[in-house]
């Protein structure tokens, strides 16, 4: 063994001791250090690689004095952009012990890692009211997980034309009309990377003033496609939170014969309180179902989960036939489920921070974060300075100037307080905005306040 390597070893409890020092000294910090940092006047000039290593203790310094200081503060209670949860206290010693344990859990061949996905998984379907025809798994992200979503989909569509896509490619399916009224960006993305092209996106028109499909709309554009479709409800949407209406989309199937597809990435959360769970109503008639954990759950990145009534399908497309894994069978093996060959227990801070707080426990932080939100608008709304461009439907506060609403100015009010506060740009019914999104589990409403001073001071140096 390399030196290094073995004095490492030797003393890996005390650099785990100073590792847990550094974790905490960030983590108590959160509150008084800038949410976004300057960043410096040039790119730092990358360091060459090391010859000879000088310890991983050496490691730890180096990080804390270069790179430390030039983070966000994004597992903290005022980065509002993203809609970026931060990671519970059960959540992040379930990811320390995820490294620890180090498992690529996607073979029965190996241990129970893959056995803990599925009590997690079926924790998940529980916590989102969905049912046991809905299998699931996890994932990296909203982007990996409506790529899936949507790759079953496409097998299919094939099914649907007597063509298996998996072995014929997406060619033999011909033209797809996939239907929409406000999809997320990387529904376009997985509609290039699946074969299917961003062409394919067809949008539909939504309800007035609303980001919620017009059902009627899409009853009109249904009958116009020639064949079976998919369509791609969402469940939340990024600017407004709006909800397509489910069921009435899940009726249509009366008449036409489609595949739904839903992105809840953070909306399915509202499942969770009583006051707003009739806005997922009818999640559980979706035929896949995206949802992102490391926003709402408040576990670390990357995390999330996919849900699909046909694990058949998924495994016909997923599936990787090699003399070194286990056969396909009736209950596949989690490697023939994903994109992924290899993955990280992601299972274990989901699985910890969903044992240590329980259904109430995170319901608790959704309808703090949505407390948060509406509170945040109504100081906002009460400032001649600001205008609410939406009603805040659950976490999200879609604002902007009241006067010259331009991008720049936005950009200017957004720098000017991004040590207090962070939010995202983006563009609502053809009005620059910004948006504050709510989902970290430390969020109070004396951050709610501190991020209103904040905006408000910076809104009046502007004029």
């Amino acid at each position: 063994m390399h030196h290094t390597l073995a004095a490492d070893l030797a003393r890996l409890p005390d650099l785990l001791d100073a590792t847990r020092r550094a974790a905490v000294e960030t983590l108590a910090g959160l509150d008084t250090r800038p949410v976004v940092p300057l960043r410096p006047t040039a790119d730092p000039r990358p360091e060459p690689l090391p010859v000879h290593g000088a310890g991983a203790a050496a490691a730890l310094d180096a990080f804390q004095r270069r790179w430390a200081p030039l983070l966000s503060a994004s597992a903290g209670p005022r980065y509002l952009g993203f809609v970026t949860g931060g990671a519970t206290p059960a959540a992040l010693a379930g990811d320390w012990l995820t490294a620890a344990h180090d498992q690529n859990s996607n073979s029965a061949l190996d241990g129970a890692g893959q056995d803990l996905e599925r009590e997690t998984v079926s924790w998940l379907r529980d916590l989102f009211g969905l049912s046991e025809a809905h299998t699931g798994t996890f994932l990296s992200g909203a982007t990996m997980s409506n790529t899936t979503g949507l790759a079953i989909a496409r097998e299919w569509l094939g099914e649907r034309r007597g063509i298996c896509v998996s072995e014929d490619g997406a060619a033999a399916l011909g033209p797809v009309r996939v239907l929409s009224g406000a999809p997320h960006s990387s529904i376009a993305k997985a509609l290039s990377v699946l074969g299917l092209g961003r062409n394919a996106l067809v949008p539909v028109p939504t309800l007035p003033g609303r980001e919620a499909v017009d059902p009627a709309a899409l009853d009109r554009a249904l009958a116009d496609t020639p064949g079976p479709a998919v369509v791609v409800a969402n469940a939340g949407t990024v600017n407004t939170v709006d909800f397509d209406d489910l069921r009435a989309i899940a009726a249509l199937r009366e008449r036409h014969d489609f595949w739904l597809h839903t992105d809840a990435a953070f909306g399915a959360f509202a499942a969770l309180s009583p006051a707003h769970a009739h806005l997922v109503d009818g999640l559980d008639a979706s035929d896949s179902v995206c949802v992102d954990l490391h926003k709402w759950l408040n576990v670390p990145y990357d995390s999330a989960v996919q849900f699909t009534r046909r694990r058949d399908l998924q495994a016909r497309v997923f599936q990787n036939a090699a003399a070194y894994l286990g056969p396909l069978g009736d209950h596949p093996d989690l490697v023939h489920l994903t994109p992924e060959n290899s993955h990280r227990l992601r299972a274990l801070a989901a699985w910890f921070t969903l044992h240590a707080y329980g259904r109430e426990g995170h319901r608790e932080i959704v309808e703090r974060d949505i407390a948060c939100a509406r509170s945040l608008a109504e100081e906002l709304s009460a400032d001649p300075a600001f205008r609410i461009l939406a009603p805040v439907r659950l976490n999200v506060v879609c604002l902007t100037l009241a006067e010259t609403p331009t991008a720049a100015r936005l950009t200017a009010l957004r720098e000017a307080v991004q040590a207090d506060v962070f939010l995202t740009p983006t563009v609502y019914a053809g009005t620059p905005a910004l948006r504050a999104a709510f989902s970290n589990w430390r969020t109070t409403q004396a951050d709610v306040h501190r991020a209103a001073q904040a905006l408000r001071k910076a809104a009046r140096e502007l004029t």
